[in-house]
């Protein structure tokens, strides 16, 4: 089966391969960059569930595939939950992911260390002829005051994962997966697709 996810990022490419392959060997994974090009729709949903199904629908409408779609982000508890689904933007500018981090950083640079909780937050979208699935993955921790690791992207390495002492961005690509908000919302994806 082929399956398209929405992305032009790699390391997520990567990720979504290496965590659906064992449970539907023969599944093949391509992306954007994959399949000609079209115009993406914004991300304007209020939940991280509304901005996957969007970027899903928009897949599949465009190139007919069975089309995975995420939307993920950092929730801080001193923030209010925010970056939250303005996560990818929180600077200003979509993708910028030093900018993003140094922001959040700074935002919290008074709260005092026992106050970082956080937690990332994952929503994944499938859409295709046979209907739509939504699964959601969430991996709670607390944040550093340094970026460390050079594993991951986004605010990855400024987090750490509850139950352990290193940042995300300091865990083995496999290590992080077992426990990553992504990685939760998509093996519940893959046991709904094998149940079909």
């Amino acid at each position: 089966m082929r399956v398209l996810l929405a992305s032009r990022n790699a390391k997520k490419l990567g990720e979504l391969r290496r965590i659906l392959a064992p449970s539907l060997p023969g599944l093949e994974v391509i992306g954007l960059d994959d399949v000609p090009p079209y115009a993406e729709v914004p991300e304007s949903g209020a939940t991280f569930g509304d901005n996957a199904l969007i970027k899903a629908r928009e897949g599949f409408r465009r190139t007919g595939l069975p089309t995975v779609a995420d939307d993920s982000g950092l929730a801080v508890d001193a923030l209010n939950g925010m970056p939250g689904v303005l996560s990818a933007r929180w600077a200003g500018s979509h993708g910028d992911d030093t900018a993003n981090l140094r922001l959040v950083l700074d935002q919290v640079g008074d709260v005092p260390d026992d106050r970082l909780g956080a937690a990332f937050q994952c929503s994944v979208a499938y859409v295709s002829a046979d209907g739509e699935i939504l699964t959601d993955g969430r991996m709670p921790g607390r944040l550093v005051r340094e970026p460390r690791g050079a594993n991951g992207f986004g605010y990855d390495p400024i987090f750490v994962p509850d139950g352990f002492d290193r940042t995300s961005a300091e865990l083995a690509p496999g290590e992080k997966d077992r426990i990553s908000h992504r990685g939760q919302a998509l093996r519940a994806l893959a046991e709904r697709l094998a149940e079909t």
